[in-house]
């Protein structure tokens, strides 16, 4: 299944560890309590005296009364690491103070307190009245209030016990929790992510990291490489997305020759279909872009490709104003009812108004033109050709100039050089073109974004059509060519030209 490729398996794969982490995230949040935490740590515990049972030699030699030779220092850290702040109210002991400090076997002689240089409201709580004070081997620590970060020292002095023993911090958060930190190194701040948080994100990069991976490989050695020589042949409005894609697959491809000749939709698809009826094997070789479905009464193969936008487009002389033309004005146009622009514009400055309009068309071979046709005129162009040269005639004018030309940039040229001359083209390379201007139709433009929206009903658009004889064998160079078409690069060529890929989730909607 086609679906079922390896990129497309690792980022359904992302997708669900994300959102199954998300959840288990929001579940640990609200579960667990976690958002108010006052953390705490020993940064020092170290002998003061000569006589301190610690187990290894005395480094320390200090000269205390006789009850103080076993004297210890402890440098205790407290500090909000959690999310919120910590009020006062949030402590939910029933003394006066909010936290114990527990010395195990030790009994606590003074004790100092600091604060960081940055926060001048700390000290304020530590008095008496608010429980502030010791006993035995407990320190009573009141309630102070904590924003994120904050964070506070208690130096104290013991004597008695051994270094090292056990030193708790008891007391109960609303909403929170009070735990030990594990680091020891002085003024090291706690992890900015939870062991959980830093899983799932460790699982989510990875996951990232080889869907990238399987997209630059995949892109270096595509699967769709085929051998041999294709001709491709038909629209001249696709002709350079199909050019750009040719070139494209064989210097992907080493062994690939793909020769692109374009001549115009109908004349590509005749092309196919009696070259089938001379050599089957030979039309196995050529693929026909067409503009619109014409190879279906032919008994080709189809495949729908990407959705064609054309657009009228004017010599650069004619301001046709932001609303364009409406539809029936062009089909007045090419009815033959005008002859200068002054008719159809009638608030044209008179330069304008007095050019002759100048009909630039394409061949009845021309995909673009039988979609012009079915799209906008919703007949056949009914006016002859007047003019080999595009050129109205000098004096009075009673018909109107009318022309043919052989392919979609012959007809913008011509447009260009001409004063007062219509034509209509593929939206893309006219977009491109020096000295035309794209027509709008009922006040709706020719852009390839507000149909993909849905916010235009602009009418001159069909769907480009890859024709094919029969179904391609798969290890054939059109079938490879073909699927290189789906390939997400392509479909980015295919919009840059100003086209809709019908292989994308709007495009399957627009194409269908």
């Amino acid at each position: 299944m086609e679906w079922l490729s390896a990129e497309n398996v690792v980022a359904v794969g992302t997708a669900v560890i994300g959102v199954v982490a998300s959840g288990v995230m929001v579940w640990y949040e609200r579960r667990v309590p976690r958002r108010k935490r006052i953390g705490y740590r020993v940064q020092m515990d170290n002998p003061i005296g000569d006589d301190v049972r610690s187990g290894r030699a005395n480094v320390r030699l200090g000269l205390f009364d006789a009850d103080m030779d076993d004297a210890t220092l402890v440098l205790l850290r407290v500090e909000n690491d959690g999310s919120q702040s910590i009020d006062r109210d949030d402590y939910t002991g029933p003394e006066p103070h909010g936290l114990t400090a527990v010395f195990t076997d030790r009994t606590i002689r003074g004790v100092s307190v600091t604060q960081p240089t940055d926060i001048d409201h700390l000290m304020d709580h530590f008095t008496a009245q608010r429980g502030f004070g010791y006993e035995g081997n407990r320190l009573r620590v009141p309630r102070v209030p904590l924003n994120p970060g904050d964070y506070y020292k208690l130096l104290v002095l013991l004597s008695g016990g051994d270094v090292g023993a056990d030193i708790r911090l008891r007391g109960g958060i609303r909403d929170g929790e009070v735990h030990p930190n594990r680091s020891a190194t002085p003024d090291d701040k706690s992890p900015l992510f939870s062991l959980q948080a830093r899983i799932f994100t460790g699982l989510l990069t990875l996951s990232v990291l080889a869907l990238a991976g399987i997209v630059v490989f995949r892109d270096g050695n595509p699967i769709e490489c085929e051998q041999g020589e294709l001709t491709v042949i038909g629209s001249t409005a696709f002709e350079p997305v199909i050019t750009t894609l040719a070139k494209q697959y064989e210097n992907k491809c080493a062994g690939a020759e793909i020769e692109v000749q374009t001549r115009g939709s109908e004349a590509g698809v005749a092309e196919l279909g009696a070259l089938a009826d001379r050599s089957k094997s030979a039309a196995r070789s050529v693929v026909a872009f067409s503009d619109g479905p014409l190879g279906d009464r032919l008994g080709l193969k189809g495949k729908k490709v990407a959705l064609s936008v054309f657009t009228l487009a004017v010599n650069d002389g004619v301001d046709v104003g932001p609303k364009g033309l409406t539809v029936a004005q062009v089909r007045e146009i090419y009815q033959g009812r005008y002859k200068r622009w002054g008719e159809v514009l009638p608030d044209a400055d008179r330069a304008t108004a007095e050019l002759p309009i100048v009909l630039v068309s394409r061949s009845d071979s021309s995909g673009t033109r039988q979609v012009f046709q079915d799209r906008v005129l919703g007949e056949w162009e009914r006016a002859q050709s007047t003019s080999l040269d595009c050129r109205p005639p000098t004096g009075a004018v009673t018909v109107v100039t009318r022309c043919e030309l052989a392919g979609t940039g012959d007809v913008l040229d011509k447009i260009a050089e001409q004063p007062g001359a219509i034509g209509y083209s593929e939206l893309g390379v006219a977009a491109r073109h020096k000295g035309v201007r794209p027509v709008p139709l009922d006040g709706d433009r020719a852009n390839v974004d507000e149909i993909e929206r849905g916010d235009s009903a602009y009418p001159y658009r069909d769907i480009e059509y890859a024709y094919t004889y029969g179904t391609p064998s798969g290890d054939s160079l059109a079938a490879g060519f073909l699927a290189y078409l789906d390939k997400e690069n392509s479909q980015q060529v295919i919009r840059t030209q100003g086209h809709l890929p019908c292989g994308t989730p709007v495009g399957v909607r627009l194409c269908g």
